[in-house]
Parts: C-alpha cells; structure tokens; sequence
C-alpha cells in the first residue's frame, strides 16, 4: 500500500520539484535531494499516523498548488481532472452554449450572450441565474457548473433560470462557437479605418489582415487597432501582427530565462502589408501580455503612436510541461522584452510587502531606453501612451461598481423596465444618474475599498474581543463618514459611471457588436485618435520628438 501511495502521489512532487531546478540542478543538487526527501518522508508519515483517515490526493494537490503560489499567479499546477477540464484551445473555436458565464457568491450568471449562438437563441439574457442543469441543482453542487453546459455538437440540455426572480425553463442545443479575434471592424469617418482585436488566438493576425485590407479597400489611409481590454493569447500571432505593418527580419520581442534553452528572439519573417499607414494602437490597464508585446514592438520601432493608459504590465512566460499521471504544469519560464529591450513586467513577485502582495516597481526606479528613432520611452511594468488619455484611465469607484457588478446589476434591472428601446442608444440621464445611485443604496452596495475592508476587519476584531459595544458609536460614524465619501466619489466621477452605464445598456439591447458601432461614433478614446490621426504634422511629431 505504501509502494503505491508513493508511486502514486510522491513521483509527481518529485517532477515539479525537477521543473524548477533547471540548469542550476547540479549545483544545488543536494539541497534539493535533501528537501524532496524531507517533503517524502513527512508526507508519509502524516498519511500513516494521523487520528483520522486522510486524502492522499488533496493533500497532494493543495501541497503544490501552495508551493506554487508562492512564486507568481501564473505558474500553476493540474492535476488529471483540471487537465481535462482546463486544456486551453487556442484556436478561437469550442463546442458551448455561446454566452460568457460567472459564478459568484454561488450563483450561475449570464453575464453576455453571443448573438445567434445557443444560450441567445434560446432567449437567455445577461443577468438571468441558471439554477438548475438537466436533474442538477445548483445549489447542492460545488464543483464547476460550467462543465455541465459542455458537451458534444447538437447535444440538448434542459435549464431552470431565474429572472428577474421568477423561474423559467428551456432548452439548450449546444453547437460549435466560433470566436472571432476581430468581433468588428469600419471605418470612422471616411478615411480612418477601426479594426477590435480582442484576444490573440490562432486566427487573429489572419483575422486583422483581412479587416486591414477590406478597409483599405473602403479608402481608409490611417488605421486605428484597438487592444483595449485585450488580455493577450499567442505569442507568434503577436509577432504576425506587428508583422503587418513592419518589414521582414525585424525583432519584435525576445525573451530572457536564467534557462538558456527559454532565450529566445523572435523576428517577423514575412511580408508587410503596409508599412506607411499612419497608425494609432489603443491601449488601457486591461491589455496585457501579447497586447504589450505589439504596443511595445510598435512603439520601439516608431511605428504607431500608441495612445489610451499605462498597459497591466504582464511580461512573464509561461509553459506548460506535461508530468506523469496525466498531470501538467504551468511554469513561469522567462520574461518579454521590447525591441529596445524594455522589462513589460510590472510586479516583482521576488519581492513582497508585509501582506503578501508583490511589489510594484516604483517609478523612481524606472530606466530609460530609446526608440529606434532615438525617442526616450521607459520600463517600469507595462506599456506608457506616447499620448496618455484621462478618459482611458478608470477610477477607483469606477473599478469597484465594475467588479462587484454594480453597473451591470442596475443595467439588469433597467432593461425590464425599459424592454422596448431596440436599436436605439439608451440615455442615462442626470436622473437615471440619481436612480442608480438610489439603486446602490437600496441594494446596500459595498464598495470594499481598502478603507472599508479595514473598518469591517475592525469591528470583526472588536467582536471578538468583545469591546464592539463601547465602540458601536465611534464606529457607526466613521461608517456615516465613509459613505458620504462615497457618495462624494460617485458624482465626482459621475461622467465616467454615466458612460459604463451607456456601454452596458448598449449591450443589453444590441449587443457587443452594438457596442462597437457606437464607438465609432461616440467613444472619446476612438475620436480623439482620428483627430490626431487626421493631423499628419502633428502624428509626425509624436514619432520623432526626442
């Protein structure tokens, strides 16, 4: 029994532990020999010894996925199950109801539908709670509900959802969902030409190329690619799309690992589209990863200005290595570099403040680098705008009524009682403005901001203690103080809440590709690109002040 147990769960620990040895193995080779055989020989003696019968496999499992969590929150572990249930297809196209899904607080939501794909057709909307999936109740089952909306093409599955509080049934016929890398592409005015990247899988650069000469073709002579919210993908299709608009041979990124089989440089190797098209990339905090990595290359080269907000700042590698037993890895293998070479990397998880919390590089400590034009740009974590736009930038209360679903909870309810507006663009009005924050109060909306969480933390103690009655006054005030605060944030940013408001109704009745369309016309990041686009001096200076 104790043969298999180690067979079984000891071998794998001992893989990982191999993965991060590296080149440095043969000089470290007896600490790590020493550590395995200690982690070894404890392990086996707690499954022996302990008063009640334990789970070798969990224990396992949560032993190397802390191990790892120590390191960065990209370096992950599956064991059989997650392999199965978590391989990654990058090709842009899955078997599925068509809909984005969360689960919070235990509950199954529709955040998005996809137009024409299952869940739209069958007239689920974004808010309505799946409660049930075939003869499962949600509520009694704690695993990935999402998995049971799997399955194989023209599969049926029966679902109970609520709306609006009231329950409904219907069926599902699942299909295969094409996602398209470029959701939307046209023209803003009649001479700049909008092209959505909104993720790179195997299909984008061939999708970006194809939108880029269809609006050549429609007569457009600038080009704006936007890549906000672009959370990144595959690392050659990054290099295929800068490879659109920059010359064969050229580098694009390199990656630098203490592992010298991971350094790598990576150059375009085919022919250009365009070359001279005046081009803006847009980019925000959410574009991350292979987004900086064409921004970056871009910048560097002198060949698009890139304008929006500082991009998130991802600039680690990562792998997947198979290990035995079905199980695999995800492991942090190097880090980007621009063409300039340029760190993209904005945390340092090598280094952590007091509460765990990698260390963001601090701007006195940023190094500067040079175009290729000679312009000064610096690292630091991420990508900076050669033109930084505020409407880019999203507040802090903006990012908490976005996270803990404020907007998209008010936007839900706003929907049924608006049901009739179809195509045309929903207004919030200051009135609406006023009804949604009426709404925040009603529904008791909690902003966890980091003064909020430590007042909560406070009064937790408190009770603990048993002191919360002599508090109850003090602390009931700086609760009032807080509020109002608050309340102060909401309308000092009440322009910014107004247009994520707009965005989101937008997609309750038209959706995401209605969303698009009003860009085009409304969207101030999109608009101010044109201008700048549509003035060749001023596009010019940008690329060559030093």
């Amino acid at each position: 029994m104790l043969n298999k147990l180690k067979k079984k769960y000891v071998l794998p620990v001992v893989a990982v532990g191999f993965l991060f040895v590296g080149a440095s193995f043969k000089d470290d080779f007896f600490e790590i020999a020493k550590q395995i055989e200690i982690f070894t020989t404890l392990f086996k003696t707690v499954n022996t010894n302990y008063v009640d019968e334990t789970n070798p496999g969990q224990l396992m499992d949560k032993a190397i996925k802390s191990m790892l969590a120590d390191l960065d929150p990209y370096t992950n572990y599956f064991n059989e199950a997650d392999v199965a249930k978590f391989k990654i297809n990058n090709t842009g196209e899955y078997t599925g109801i068509g809909a984005l899904i969360t689960r919070k607080e235990g509950k199954l939501i529709i955040k998005e539908q996809y137009k024409d794909y299952p869940a739209d057709k069958a007239g689920l909307k974004a808010g309505d709670e799946i409660i049930e999936i075939g003869d499962i109740k949600l509520a009694d089952f704690k695993e990935d509900a999402s998995e049971l909306l799997k399955g194989s093409k023209n599969t049926k599955i029966a679902i109970k959802y609520l709306r609006q509080g009231k329950p409904y049934t219907t069926d599902l016929v699942l299909s295969e969902v094409d996602v398209k890398a470029v959701p939307y592409f046209g023209l803003v005015g009649k001479e700049t030409g909008y092209i959505v990247l909104s993720q790179f899988n195997g299909k984008a650069s061939a999708e970006t190329k194809a939108a880029l000469l269809d609006l050549k073709g429609q007569g457009a002579k600038n080009i704006i690619l936007d890549l906000r919210g672009n959370p990144g993908g595959l690392l050659n299709e990054a290099v295929n799309i800068c490879n659109l608009f920059i010359p064969q041979g050229e580098i694009i990124v390199t990656t630098k690992s203490k592992n010298e089989k991971y350094n790598n440089t990576y150059k375009t190797t085919k022919a250009p589209v365009d070359t001279e098209i005046p081009l803006v990339v847009l980019v925000d905090g959410k574009s991350a990863s292979a987004s900086e990595i064409v921004s970056g290359a871009l910048q560097d080269l002198d060949r698009a200005v890139i304008v929006g907000s500082r991009s998130f700042g991802k600039g680690l590698v990562q792998r997947p290595l198979d290990l035995t037993y079905g199980t695999q890895v995800k492991v942090t293998i190097s880090r980007y570099y621009t063409p300039s070479g340029r760190g993209i990397q904005a945390l340092d998880y090598t280094h952590k403040d007091a509460d765990g919390k990698a260390i963001r590089i601090d701007k006195a400590n940023y190094n500067a680098f040079k175009t290729r034009a000679g312009r000064t740009v610096y690292d630091g974590g991420g990508i900076l705008p050669d033109v930084e736009l505020e409407e880019s930038k999203q507040s802090a209360i903006a990012d908490a009524l976005v996270r803990k679903d404020g907007i998209f909870n008010y936007a839900t309810e706003y929907y049924y009682k608006n049901p009739n507006l179809g195509t045309k663009t929903p207004t919030v009005s200051d009135a609406d403005f006023e009804a949604f924050k009426a709404y925040l109060k009603k529904e008791k909306f909690e902003f966890d901001t980091e003064t909020e969480k430590a007042l909560k933390e406070t009064l937790v103690v408190a009770k603990k203690e048993k002191v919360d009655a002599s508090i109850a006054t003090e602390y009931q005030q700086l609760l009032t103080a807080l509020q109002r605060s608050e309340e102060k944030e909401l309308t000092a940013h009440k322009q910014e809440i107004k247009q994520l408001l707009t965005d989101e109704l937008i997609k309750r009745y038209q959706y995401k590709e209605g969303l698009y369309r009003y860009y085009v016309t409304s969207n101030p990041e999109i608009q101010k690109s044109a201008t700048l686009l549509g003035n060749a001096t001023e596009y010019k200076k940008i690329l060559t002040k030093k």
